[in-house]
């Protein structure tokens, strides 16, 4: 009998987010997941990395998880308080390393969807919309994706792009006016890890988190998702983490009880 796990999903996507954020870089982080794993990075192999968010806030070392990147929190204890203005500035002049979004709907090209399920001018739903997103992901030099995957989610082609991933494939980001080499860089779901083929920029599965197979990656895609020859699975929360999660987020705001 397989051993149960000792965490949860949301801790699980957490501890693996924030271990691809390096010491010494920038990060232009969202509400919620993002955050987490952004100051969870700082409080253990990131004591250096340099936390950005919308409303100006550069640098802070954040007490507790924000409500929003509004919050007065964001700034705490930051190396600059600034503005919308200048931290897009920034990402648009090539200074923010890593960029942290959400999706509801993302292609096999890793174009974001979060303006309108169906057709724009008839829709059957509309989303938030962009915000800072599109910035985010034209401009910052990598591109990290936090969602959920299932076949409608994970799609042949978004009904709409609100932020660019590799567009129609290879030359496509460079045609659009967007900066070589940039672009997003990994995407991290409930079922595993994904990067980028460097030939096709097509989505590839890098690791599956523990109890996953390759078959339920493919059963939750609306397309053939490409999987690396040398595939690895993702290592769950160690105790500390789980601690410093907590932490982190002591109301369950993010994280759940």
């Amino acid at each position: 009998m397989a051993e149960e796990a000792t965490y949860t999903p949301t801790e699980l996507l957490a501890c693996v987010a924030s271990k691809l954020l390096e010491d010494g870089k920038s990060v232009f982080v969202g509400t919620g997941l993002p955050m987490i794993a952004a100051m969870l990075a700082q409080r253990t192999h990131a004591p250096n990395l340099l936390i950005i968010f919308e409303a100006g806030g550069i640098g802070p070392i954040v007490p507790v998880l924000p409500i929003s990147v509004g919050d007065s929190r964001t700034f705490y204890r930051a190396v600059g308080a600034s503005s919308m203005h200048d931290v897009m500035s920034a990402c648009q002049n090539g200074y923010v390393d890593y960029g942290f979004l959400g999706a509801a709907m993302i292609d096999q090209y890793g174009n974001i969807n979060t303006t309108v399920i169906g057709d724009h001018d008839h829709p059957t739903a509309r989303l938030p919309g962009s915000g800072g997103a599109n910035d985010i992901g034209s401009f910052c030099w990598k591109t990290i994706i936090l969602m959920r995957q299932d076949r409608r989610r994970f799609v042949k082609k978004v009904d709409f792009i609100t932020t660019p991933g590799y567009l129609s494939g290879p030359g496509a980001r460079e045609a659009a006016g967007l900066a070589e080499g940039t672009g997003p860089y990994r995407v991290i779901t409930q079922l595993g890890v994904y990067g980028f083929d460097e030939a096709t920029k097509r989505l590839k599965l890098l690791a599956l988190h523990p109890g996953v197979t390759v078959e339920d990656v493919q059963a939750n895609s609306g397309f053939e998702v490409l999987v690396a020859d040398d595939l690895t699975t993702t290592t769950p929360p160690t105790p500390e983490e789980r601690r410093l999660l907590r932490v982190i987020d002591p109301t369950g705001m993010a994280i759940g009880k």
